[in-house]
């Protein structure tokens, strides 16, 4: 019986390639002279697998594999430019070119909301929930319950941004955090979910500056997932 070959031990995870992923779009909007082209903010698929080959050693399947999720989620979405062109016999056919860009919910995801970003709870009308709905300089909004672990966790998101850690371990940092606010707007956040974001999150007090305010937010977390 054949077998399959061996995972290479420094491939990476699918949330680490995500996060490569994500960041080359938002590093191209964010340097972009144009639309689409050489220095467009939309990328061809073709051109997205080149270039990630060659900043990340990505291949063709994990940049395939990881935009369909990057699209499912809306941090990147699909632009198709259409043109046309002539046939033999003069026929006018259309083109297709399907380009890939970040969204703002995809800037947003790396940058933290902003005073552009949509409430997260908009069009909900929270005062029939029967919830007592705070929002944090962030954007984020939270129930009041949580508020004080919702500062803490804001502050924290700050101080990592700031900081001169590696690009990409921000935005894991940044993601799981951003997931804990997310449960904070519930009655009930799901325990289980808070206590494996906050397993990475905690990984944060290396940071200089961040020890005691992670030794804080632990304390808080503890009371949420117990």
């Amino acid at each position: 019986m054949s077998r399959k070959p061996a995972t290479r031990a420094s491939e990476p995870k699918s949330d680490e390639i995500r996060e490569l992923m994500l960041l080359y779009f938002y590093e191209r909007n964010k340097s972009a002279t144009s639309a689409t082209g050489k220095r467009g903010s939309a990328v061809k698929i073709r051109d997205v697998k080149a270039e990630l080959k060659a900043l990340h050693g990505l291949t063709q399947q994990q940049v395939q594999s990881n935009l369909t999720y990057l699209l499912s989620q809306g941090w990147i979405e699909e632009k198709p430019v259409e043109k046309q062109f002539t046939a033999k016999g003069g026929t006018i056919m259309p083109a297709v070119t399907t380009y890939y860009q970040i969204t703002a919910a995809g800037i947003d995801k790396i940058e933290g909301p902003g005073e552009f970003t949509m409430p997260r709870y908009h069009g909900i009308k929270i005062e029939a929930t029967g919830q007592n709905i705070i929002t944090l300089g962030d954007g984020n909004q939270v129930n009041a319950r949580f508020g004080e672990l919702g500062r803490a966790l804001e502050q924290l998101r700050s101080a990592i941004i700031g900081s001169s850690e590696r690009e990409d371990q921000k935005i894991t940092f940044v993601s799981d955090i951003d997931t804990i606010q997310s449960q904070l707007g519930k009655p009930s956040p799901n325990r289980g979910i808070v206590a494996a974001a906050w397993e990475s999150v905690k990984a944060a007090a290396a940071i200089e500056g961040c020890a005691t305010l992670v030794h804080h937010i632990g304390t808080l977390v503890a009371q949420v997932v117990h």
